[in-house]
């Protein structure tokens, strides 16, 4: 099948019944307990600095633990698996001094979750879909690192824009859809969107975007300070096939600023939240029935179209909530009047 195939699958799937993401990569593999010598495998054994904790880099060194997992989480019921990218531009990777093989991390892991797609479609007679995960970067253009200097910023938006756009780039053969996810900074997000538009043009193929941001708190803003509504009318015109939260809270915590995406959005609704919060170790407690409970209810309440999970899922969590949410309908997409809607931190509607 060809990309454009298996989206007008997706679609008429859709129609139906709610859709199911996959759940954390993160987590699975920190159950491998790779150590240094795992992370690094035969290529990188004489890498200059410490590797381990790049997870992107294992789809170079240990390719058949990362297309095992996408494995198992379309065994576990998911329709669509993000690729194992999330930090696979030449921004983030500088932190391990690997950001001249951050393209190639890119295409590799795309290519994973492709063969890992195509293979499950094959035995089941079911097309599988995958999405091109792109990560925030470990910088912000809103914020100034320097609380001193408020002015400063260590990076500028065309630079952000052209590692998205080379990432895109490298992922584009082998993808079905965009996730720019967990967005905490919209103006970064806004450089991902310029960049899909620009491969967009540069190919003469539009790939479908998937947009989801992230309330870092209660106060129910983005760390950039934008409310969820407000964050939907900063990235609307980008025309999202998807848009939604994901990461920080978990789906207890995260379903006002659901609801409040999902009452203004004319597009779908997608939802990932973690396994509840981090206990104090920094662990997720929560077992699959729990999240499965909470988002059943999501469910049944009409406000989404996509569920996964994010931090402290696995294929068991996304097995329950693909129980949970099977007989639910999904979410019909909002029709408002024409209207002029901006926003800064807070949404604003000019009506007649």
């Amino acid at each position: 099948m060809t990309r454009l195939d298996r989206i007008q699958a997706l679609n008429a799937l859709a129609e139906d019944r709610i859709l199911i993401l996959d759940g954390a990569m993160g987590t699975q593999i920190q159950e491998l307990k790779l150590d240094e010598d795992g992370y690094r495998g035969v290529r990188f054994a004489d890498w200059g600095q410490p590797v381990k904790g790049n997870n992107d880099l294992l789809n170079l060194t240990a390719p058949d633990a990362v297309k095992a997992i996408h494995t198992a989480y379309f065994e576990a019921g998911a329709d669509i698996v993000e690729t194992n990218t999330f930090s696979a531009t030449t921004i983030a990777q500088a932190d391990y001094g690997l950001e001249d093989l951050a393209t190639e991390i890119a295409a590799e892991g795309a290519r994973l979750a492709r063969e890992a797609a195509d293979e499950m479609a094959e035995k089941t007679g079911t097309p599988r879909a995958v999405a091109g995960a792109i990560g925030p970067t470990n910088k912000t253009l809103s914020i100034s690192p320097d609380v001193n200097d408020p002015g400063y910023r260590d990076v500028d938006f065309d630079a952000v824009h052209q590692a998205y756009l080379e990432q895109a780039r490298a992922m584009a053969p082998y993808i079905d859809l965009l996730l720019v996810e967990t967005v905490f900074d919209t103006l970064n997000a806004k450089a991902a969107i310029k960049a899909l538009i620009d491969l967009a043009e540069e190919t003469g193929e539009h790939i479908p975007v998937m947009i989801s941001g992230t309330i870092t708190d209660r106060s129910g803003r983005t760390l950039s300070g934008q409310t969820a509504e407000a964050f939907w009318y900063s990235v609307r015109h980008a025309k999202p096939w998807a848009i939604g939260l994901n990461c920080a809270l978990g789906a207890e915590e995260l379903r006002p600023y659901l609801a409040e995406i999902s009452r203004v959005a004319d597009t779908k609704v997608i939802a990932y939240p973690n396994a509840g919060l981090p206990n104090d170790m920094g662990e997720y407690d929560e077992e699959p029935h729990e999240t499965a409970g909470h988002l059943g209810e999501w469910a049944s309440s009409g406000l989404v179209n996509i569920l996964g999970g994010c931090c402290g899922t696995t294929p068991a969590h996304i097995r329950a909530i693909a129980g949970a949410a099977k007989s639910a309908k999904p979410r019909n997409p909002v029709r408002r009047e024409r209207a002029m809607r901006l926003s800064g931190l807070e949404p604003f509607e000019l009506t007649a």
